[in-house]
């Protein structure tokens, strides 16, 4: 049950939560890993929390293939990111939130350099006060400090804050931090251990925005 607090900050995951991205995600990885015999599979995005860096190990057979490996997936996502949209009612829903009065941040496990020129290019940067890449800290999700640091930075506790994810790190993430999380499942099965932590999951991002604002309106 979520808390009778005044909303003041609402931090959303990136790649799967605000932009429609994971086709292209999942095409990189199986382009970087073409070469070596492995192919990803969709429950790869449960687990992802932090640059290529830190799970193309786990995926290829030996951690030699790691510099060639990362170079193809640069080269293909750079090459095919305008394949990339924000999820359909993103800027309206962020343009409410702002308006209300709600401070706006992103935790994402994509690198500072491809994460800023997507917010940029597709024009979401300016809406939010803060963000956390995954190359800014030396842990990343499920560890927390991530989340911890945006609370810092807004100056909001944990129970005035709503976190949008769509990885069963981002639930372990917020549940650390005591924060309400909603999880976008995309049709996975998710472990009960994992659901039982998130304070809500809905199947889409549209219905996750729509308890976003659903919270808002009721304090």
């Amino acid at each position: 049950m979520t808390r009778a607090k005044q909303l003041r900050a609402v931090v959303f995951d990136l790649d799967g939560t605000l932009i429609d991205s994971l086709s292209l995600v999942l095409s990189s990885i199986a382009h970087a890993l073409e070469p070596f015999g492995t192919k990803p599979t969709m429950e790869i995005f449960a687990k992802l929390g932090g640059p290529p860096e830190r799970f193309l190990p786990n995926l290829l057979p030996h951690v030699r293939h790691v510099p060639e490996a990362l170079r193809r997936m640069d080269a293909f996502h750079l090459e095919n990111w305008h394949r990339i949209q924000p999820f359909e009612g993103v800027t309206q829903t962020l343009t409410r939130l702002r308006a209300g009065g709600v401070q706006l941040a992103v935790w994402t496990g994509r690198d500072r350099e491809s994460g800023s020129r997507m917010l940029r290019e597709l024009q979401l940067e300016t809406f939010f006060a803060t963000v956390v890449y995954g190359d800014d800290l030396p842990t990343h999700k499920p560890d927390p400090a991530g989340l911890r640091e945006i609370m810092r930075r807004l100056g909001v506790a944990a129970d005035e804050t709503i976190f949008v994810g769509d990885a069963d790190v981002d639930v372990l993430g917020g549940a650390a931090c005591g924060v309400d999380t909603i999880l976008v499942r995309h049709a996975r099965e998710i472990e009960a251990t994992v659901i039982a932590q998130a304070w809500q999951h809905t199947e889409t991002p549209a219905e996750a925005l729509a308890l976003v604002l659903r919270r808002l309106g009721s304090l």
